[in-house]
């Protein structure tokens, strides 16, 4: 039985909803301003000037690192961050901060064993950091030891899961005390809940079958949504647009797909009903393979979505640049606000995408045979 939501419209949510805009007016401009001074002064602290100077600095903001920095300050070589723990397995674990590096200026040394970083990863080299290269030139022939670190886009994700339990323990907090009606955040929370609920899991899923799932799907929808609203923030995190975590995520979706799925849905893939034998040896491979393109298609769809927002948002930013004055080009930076809010769009539209795939093929899973 589904609850009837009405929305009042009061004062005080006009204020608030006032309030609201005001934040992320603030938000989108704080970030822009900060990304374009940044931009504006290099990755080395020299002035950009050339339009591969602002692709290497679009390609270091969409990469991963092995410290959170907060600013940097091009001109004095300083950096407002912390360290963050570097694990190996190298003979042995090897655990030190990645502070040893001096981001990525000097060579680790770690029980007699000394460490690089090169454009982004980590490998085993000499006291002098010797970095032997192919004969193409393109990639380097060290030794890498396995890499377990606690990278940027780690304390990120464990950040959005801390988030999400906190908000989520305080809904369940506010429906023991408060009965059916939340209090405080939990009304924001509640219509969400409701949503995915009524509108993803149940259309898509079914009313017999869908609450098994309603806990991954509001998990990775929130936790899809959360990690790219941190991405438009100028903390310079890019975890949704990094491949692997989207893999991971499109993997659960796979993994819980198919384990669920029920004889209806296997018999259709290996030997469908109703379809000449000659036909079902043919079909048989090309339904196999569809298993495997529907998880891949998820994981391309979100990582290639959010990249590409990115790197044109930057891009218009890079123009701004280019002009001398981060607010000398009225046109770029108009664009690049409206971006910025197109942005903010595409970051839940993305987690609905996920969402909604994720609960149309558990939904095919478990589809009843019809006679």
């Amino acid at each position: 039985m589904h609850r009837n939501l009405r929305t009042e419209i009061k004062p005080g949510m006009q204020k608030l909803s006032v309030a609201r805009f005001l934040l992320t007016f603030a938000l989108i401009f704080t970030s822009l301003s900060l990304f374009a001074k940044d931009a504006e002064k290099g990755n080395n602290g020299g002035a950009v000037d050339t339009k591969e100077e602002i692709k290497a600095y679009i390609d270091h903001h969409l990469l991963d690192s092995y410290d959170f920095t907060l600013w940097s300050d091009g001109e004095a070589g300083t950096h407002v961050g912390f360290p963050l723990p570097v694990i190996l397995w190298d003979d042995g674990l090897k655990v030190f901060s990645s502070s040893k590096f001096h981001h990525g200026e000097t060579v680790a040394e770690v029980d007699g064993n000394y460490y690089k970083l090169y454009h982004g990863k980590i490998y085993k080299t000499d006291a002098e950091g010797t970095i032997t290269m192919d004969q193409e030139g393109h990639h380097p022939t060290n030794d890498k030891p396995l890499d377990f670190s606690i990278t940027k886009n780690v304390i990120t994700m464990l950040l959005a899961g801390l988030l999400l339990f906190l908000m989520f323990r305080g809904l369940a907090k506010s429906y023991k005390k408060n009965g059916a009606i939340p209090k405080g955040f939990g009304r924001f929370l509640e219509p969400l809940v409701i949503f995915v609920r009524d509108e993803i899991a149940i259309p898509n899923i079914g009313e017999k079958k869908y609450k098994k799932y309603m806990s991954f799907l509001l998990t990775v929808f929130f936790f899809v949504w959360l990690l790219n609203l941190l991405g438009m923030t100028p903390l310079g995190v890019n975890v949704t647009g990094n491949i692997a975590v989207t893999f991971g995520l499109a993997l659960l979706t796979f993994l819980i797909t198919n384990f669920t799925a029920n004889k209806n849905y296997w018999g259709h893939i290996f030997w469908m009903p109703g379809v000449p034998t000659f036909m079902k040896i043919v079909l048989a491979p090309i339904e196999l393979l569809g298993v495997f393109i529907k998880p891949f298609s998820l994981m391309i769809r979100l990582y290639a979505n959010m990249t590409a927002g990115h790197v044109v948002l930057m891009s218009i930013i890079g123009m701004v640049v280019l002009f001398k004055s981060w607010i000398g080009s009225p046109l770029s930076f108009g664009l690049a606000f409206a971006l910025a809010i197109l942005e903010l769009l595409v970051a839940a539209l993305q987690a609905y995408i996920f969402t909604m795939l994720s609960a149309l093929y558990f939904g095919m899973a478990n589809e009843e045979a019809h006679h």
